[in-house]
């Protein structure tokens, strides 16, 4: 029996010495991987935001994971704690939100990009218009929809909102909406034919040959167009880490500076603040 014993407590004690060579294996392994940097981003950024992860992966320095909705809707998910690092929305009243909730870093915060507002169709529409105060968009519609963002929470909304009001034709244009969840589901309305006109971002317009865009939005129908960059506050469990700093630093230099160009947006324009 002692020998049995002793046997059993060698075989124990192997198995022990294995398993913790395993487990510091794995750990040495998972030592090597990169990082892994979270950013929730307004949808109407995908395809720049996409472009910019690849590059920045393709430095071996972090893996980057996007998450793309409305602004409101990140806003939200984020004030409940969820896991992102990196914050950057399309309009500056989500921004504030999120300041208020103690969510963000505040000093981090930067205005990043601008847009323009424009009036877009189907690529083979021939419908011509001149966007300005009082023109018959209700007239060219006839008995179709303006697909638009939800005016209630996603910021292309609020701004396309406020630029027909600022026209003085919101009120012949309303019953006419065709309401989305995010700036890119109205461009998908107009891309299939479902909608014969929309409002999205120039960034929208230009990423899409499946529309055409008809008109621009004089910049005085509607507040400046921003988008804020911000880091997510370091109360928050593991957000406070060098490479969430070094994506957020990439962001701003020129590299990603040029993807941003070449997919319509502006750099460095002022913040606008629609209410929503």
């Amino acid at each position: 029996m002692v020998r049995s014993a002793f046997r059993q407590a060698l075989a124990f004690a192997r198995f022990g010495c294995v398993a913790l060579a395993s487990l510091g294996l794995v750990a040495m392994a998972q030592a090597d991987e990169p990082a892994t940097v979270t950013i929730f981003a307004a949808a109407s950024t995908t395809n720049a935001i996409n472009e910019i992860s690849a590059l920045y992966e393709a430095t071996g320095q972090a893996k980057v994971r996007p998450v793309y909705a409305a602004s409101s809707t990140l806003a939200k998910q984020i004030a409940n704690g969820a896991p992102a690092d990196l914050f950057l929305s399309a309009n500056a009243s989500w921004m504030d939100f999120l300041v208020e909730q103690s969510a963000l870093e505040p000093d981090s915060l930067r205005t990043l990009l601008g847009n323009e507002l424009v009036l877009i169709a189907p690529a083979e529409s021939r419908l011509s218009l001149s966007v300005e105060p009082g023109f018959a968009l209700a007239t060219a519609l006839g008995d179709g929809r303006l697909a638009i963002g939800d005016p209630a929470h996603v910021p292309a909304g609020i701004y396309a909102k406020t630029a027909l009001q600022a026209l003085g034709i919101w009120h012949q244009v309303e019953n006419k909406t065709a309401v989305a969840a995010n700036v890119r589901a109205a461009l998908a309305l107009v891309e299939s034919g479902a909608a014969i006109a929309g409002i999205v971002y120039a960034s929208d317009g230009k990423v899409s040959n499946r529309v055409t865009v008809i008109g621009r939005f004089p910049p005085d129908s509607h507040p400046p167009i921003g988008y804020p960059l911000a880091l997510v506050a370091r109360s928050v469990p593991g957000r406070d880490n060098p490479a969430v700093r070094a994506f957020y630093d990439f962001l701003q230099g020129p590299e990603a500076a040029a993807v941003f160009a070449r997919h319509g947006f502006q750099r460095n324009a002022p913040v606008g603040a629609p209410e929503g």
